[in-house]
């Protein structure tokens, strides 16, 4: 007697689940960019050039001039 295999249920997650976990990984993301890309000069939020020289190659890489 063969068997058949039943197909695995598949619940959909629903946009209130996801939109606090979209809107958390958003703020991280430009949070992120914004060290990369703008983390020197006037709108410094650190003193120093420690993170231009954390992030600087990650700033070339990702075409922000910084020289």
């Amino acid at each position: 007697m063969a068997q058949s295999a039943a197909a695995p249920v598949v619940t959909p997650i629903s946009l209130k689940a996801i939109a606090p976990w979209a809107v958390f990984f958003g703020i991280l993301m430009l949070v992120l960019l914004y060290f990369v890309g703008a983390e020197q000069g006037a709108t410094s939020v650190f003193s120093g050039v420690g993170v231009h020289e954390w992030v600087h190659d990650g700033r070339h890489l990702l075409g922000f001039p910084c020289h």
